[in-house]
């Protein structure tokens, strides 16, 4: 991955310019962050949108400071260390085009912070939205097992064990690289005795157990919506995200299977994101509860066991 030329002669000025004896406060540093991420050319999609939120998660993530700064704090001035390490962080932001959240090492989802490297994927799943509400309208009663399927940093299922205080949940991930991040963040949230993390390729290695909820993020781009990634995407671990041509080869997997591991009420609720098209249209027959998410997400969708059970023979072909 090589820096454009426009964000190499934007890199150049900023390394020639006298700042740490021109800016001061973390309010300065908001604003000049803002200003020089809007005359970048790089994405935002890890968590952030848009240029200015990004550019408080930069300097306060920087500084080792919440998101929920107390405004009057903004006036605070930095030390000389302090600034160096914020523009040393803007730099690389705009010469690798690094996410945020891997130059920081820190990602919010569920209004929880995790620990975040280029093992994971950075959290980012609508199904937040869910979590926070609790499920409503999905389950009949409170779960007390719950299995969080390709877990990667772990943030599902931690998110899943704050709001449900009296259940278990299974953290599965082929990947044991994944598996040491969520390790971390199980650790920092003090859930050894209700997180479980596990290697497993999906179900593969798993004892035939019983989960009142199954939740998954699977990898599910397409090849198409994979090689149109911009950069930022390619630091990610790419068997986090890609899923064969149509992007659904593990959710078929998924799909095919997860009946055996839920009890008799038990729900599946899986994210495929834009792969949703091609889902429709190869199981036609099957009755996909596509979640209105008040975050704005799409392509998630809930199937009760009894509706799995049906369709398994179509899932299975």
């Amino acid at each position: 991955m090589t820096t454009s030329t426009f964000n190499q002669e934007l890199i150049e000025f900023i390394q020639n310019d006298d700042i740490t004896n021109q800016l001061h406060t973390i309010k300065d540093y908001f604003r000049w962050t803002y200003s020089n991420f809007n005359r970048s050319d790089i994405y935002y999609g890890h968590g952030q949108d848009n240029s200015w939120d990004e550019s408080v998660q930069l300097v306060l993530s920087g500084l080792d400071l919440p998101l929920d700064l107390p405004n009057e704090l903004y006036e605070t001035r930095l030390t000389l260390s302090e600034k160096q390490a914020i523009i040393e962080l803007v730099i690389q932001r705009l010469a690798k085009r690094l996410p945020v959240a891997y130059l920081t090492n820190s990602s919010w989802f569920c209004g929880l912070e995790f620990y975040v490297d280029e093992r994971v994927i950075i959290p980012r799943s609508p199904i937040s939205a869910l979590i926070e509400d609790r499920f409503q309208s999905l389950l009949g009663k409170e779960p007390k097992r719950i299995l969080d399927m390709c877990t990667g940093s772990g943030c599902i299922a931690i998110a899943c064990a704050e709001q449900f205080k009296e259940a278990e949940v299974d953290a599965v991930d082929l990947s044991t690289d994944a598996l040491n991040v969520a390790e971390i963040n199980i650790e920092r949230y003090n859930l050894l005795d209700r997180v479980f993390p596990l290697q497993s390729d999906l179900f593969d290695n798993l004892p035939t157990d019983k989960y009142d909820l199954i939740v998954s993020n699977p990898p599910y781009v397409d090849q198409e919506d994979l090689d149109d990634m911009p950069e930022e995407f390619h630091h990610e671990p790419e068997m986090a995200l890609g899923s064969g041509f149509d992007g659904l080869d593990i959710t078929k997997r998924i799909l095919a299977t997860a009946a055996n591991y839920l009890n008799d009420n038990g729900v599946l609720v899986c994210e495929v994101g834009n792969s949703m098209i091609h889902l429709i249209e190869q199981y036609p027959n099957v009755p996909f509860n596509w979640l209105e998410l008040r975050n704005g997400g799409l392509g998630v969708f809930a199937l009760t066991k009894a509706q799995l059970v049906e369709h398994q023979a179509e899932f299975l072909k």
